[in-house]
Formats: C-alpha cells, structure tokens, sequence
C-alpha cells in the first residue's frame, strides 16, 4: 500500500506541474495576443476645417499626424462622436458625401482608396492590397464633402483608427482621439469713403504732346502763351493725374468760359470737333483748341491719337477716361494757338477748366 500510495502521489505530482505550465504558456499566449490587437498611440494630431461654421456644406477636413507606424494598413476609419469614447454623430453632420483628397499622405497613393461615408458620422477608408505609409511624421488625411454638425462651441471628437483589414475592426495599426468644435464666425462691416484726387501739373517747354513739341511752360494754374506771331503756332500742355476708387471709373471734361478776347476782338475758334478732331491748321491761321493723350474715350477711344485737335467750346467735353477705379491715372492735354497777319493787336484771355467726375 505504501509503495502505491507514493506512486499515485508522483503522479498528482506531475499533473498539478504540467497543468501550471499549460496554464502559465496559455497565459503567455493570451498576454501577447492582447499586445498583438492594441493600436499604437499617434502622437502630435489635429484637425484642421476649412469652414468651422455650423452647417456649412462642403467642407474639407485635414487630420494631421505624427508616430505613425510605417507596417502595412488596408483600412483607415474616422468616427466623429459627441464623446471621446461613445460613436453618436453629431447632430446635423452628414458624411455621406465624403471623398479622399488627392493630397493625402497618410498612405502613398491617395488615388488607390476608396473613402465611404454612408454610415452617416463614420468614415471609412480602404483599399485591399493595402499600403504602409511613407513616413512616421506629418502624415494627412484630407477629406471633402462634408457637412458640419448644427451646434457651435460644442467640443465633439473624431476617433482615428487604422487596421491591417479592411473590415476596419481587426488588425488594429495605429489609433487616437482628436477633439474640435463649430464657430459661427465673426461678422466683420467697415465703410470706405468716396475717393477723388485731381492734380494738374505744369509741362516744360520741348515736351510732346500726340507729337506735338510743347513751346511754352506752363504753371499748374497757367497757360501764358505769352506773345504769339503768325509765323509759328504757340503749343503748351498738362498732364493731368486722376486717383479715385469710383467702381466706373472717372471721366474729365474740358471746357472754356468763351473765345480768347481783348476788349471786343476775339480769336477764332479751330474748327475740329471733340467726336471728329482733325489736324491743326497751320501757322498764319486763327484758331484755338486742345488735344489729348487718351487712348480710352467713350466713342472711338483714340480719336485724337495721330496729333489731332478739337474746338474749345462752353460745356464740357471729355478729354480722360477710365471705367475702373484707378490708383495714378495720367492724361497729357494739349493747347494750340495760331492767329492770322490780320489778327488785331491785344491781350487775350480766357479761362480753361478740367473737371474730373467720378462715376460711382
């Protein structure tokens, strides 16, 4: 008896030993597999909206991510939720949409995947050959076609996961919560006030005008033609600078307050016309008028291109143009004078007047 007792006793022995070591190797087995299934952590992550406001449509979502692991991924799945752990959408948010943008790195060939949002709230991105991404730091994910949730100053979260499967539940690679909220934007008014600047400035003489060679300087204020004989033709000019933010632009008339005159004698008039102009007579005949450098008139835009001339006449007329705001505008005016052998002596004068309007 004894002898068989020690025996069944050696046997209990071994069977309590080989049934801890099958436990402890069952225990290993199960403590590497629960290492196997956890996600590594990214690290460094946000989300970036294009559009933050509430229900706003088509707006691009840019999650950016560092720790990446670089082995091999087929799935990658955005959950967006009202908490950090839970998966109830947002109200209002509608992921149906979605697409995968073009310049996405978080995997190399953004093109190969599929992204799907019909699970309203929850994004799925797969492709089943499966890709490792390139680099460990910065990687993106960019998503359009999304419209945001209702409410603003809310904080919701987007769960980032990636799996080696495209079931997106098993195989899991690398995983994180990123939190975000809706803004209603800031309404931003200010006024801008009407603008005009006009500015004559004074030409030398030996200057051109449309090719005529200037004879005389003028000031900003004046046009002293000084003495004028029937043998040469006296030519003066100015150039005249229009700054204004009138959304039509701007037109500057001409005018005079009546013909050159000395007492009752008066000069005559040149006979071109601002819509026809025509070249200036030449010397030894009365005539007054003014040219233009303008190339943008309403009507035939450079009429007086080609050193044409017109008539001064008592309404204004328009010599500069522009049908968009400008910031330094600059048109040169010509004046010609010319008299005859029978042109009687004396001072004459008469007022010339540049008015810039702007259209608004």
């Amino acid at each position: 008896m004894s002898a068989m007792y020690k025996k069944i006793n050696k046997n209990i022995k071994r069977f309590v030993v080989l049934n801890l070591v099958l436990s402890l190797a069952a225990f290993i087995l199960l403590a590497n597999n629960a290492i196997v299934a956890k996600a590594s952590v990214l690290t460094n992550g946000g989300i970036n909206l294009t559009d933050s406001r509430p229900s706003t449509a088509n707006v691009t979502y840019t999650g950016t991510f560092d720790n990446v692991t670089t082995s091999a991924i087929k799935c990658i799945q955005l959950v967006f939720s009202t908490t950090a752990a839970g998966s109830a959408a947002p109200s209002g948010i509608n992921t149906n949409s979605v697409a995968l943008v073009g310049t996405s790195t978080y995997i190399p060939t953004p093109g190969s995947w599929a992204a799907s949002g019909s699970t309203n709230g929850t994004i799925k991105i797969t492709f089943a050959s499966g890709e490792t991404p390139a680099g460990a730091t910065g990687r993106t994910v960019v998503l359009s076609g999304i419209t945001n949730a209702s409410t603003a100053g809310t904080t919701y979260f987007v769960k980032f996961n990636t799996y080696n499967n495209t079931d997106c539940a098993t195989s899991p690679v690398d995983s994180t919560v990123l939190a975000y909220q809706y803004t209603t934007g800031q309404s931003v008014s200010l006024t801008v006030d009407p603008a005009l600047t006009f500015t004559i400035s004074a030409i030398a003489s030996g200057s051109t005008v449309n090719s005529a060679t200037t004879t005389v300087t003028t000031t900003p204020t004046t046009i002293p033609f000084g003495t004028v004989t029937s043998g040469a033709n006296a030519i003066a000019a100015h150039d005249m600078t229009v700054v204004t933010n009138a959304g039509s632009g701007y037109t500057v008339y001409t005018r005079y307050s009546g013909a050159l005159t000395s007492g009752t004698n008066t000069i005559a008039d040149f006979a071109g016309s601002n819509a026809t102009p025509t070249a200036f007579t030449a010397a030894g005949t009365e005539g007054f008028g003014y040219t233009t450098s303008s190339t943008s008139l309403a009507g035939t835009a450079a009429r007086f291109n080609s050193n044409k001339w017109a008539a001064f006449t008592t309404t204004g007329v328009e010599v500069a143009h522009s049908i968009a705001p400008v910031s330094s505008d600059v048109t040169r005016i010509g004046y010609q004078i010319g008299i005859s052998g029978t042109t009687k002596a004396g001072s004459y004068t008469t007022s010339v007047i540049l008015t810039a309007v702007p259209m608004y």
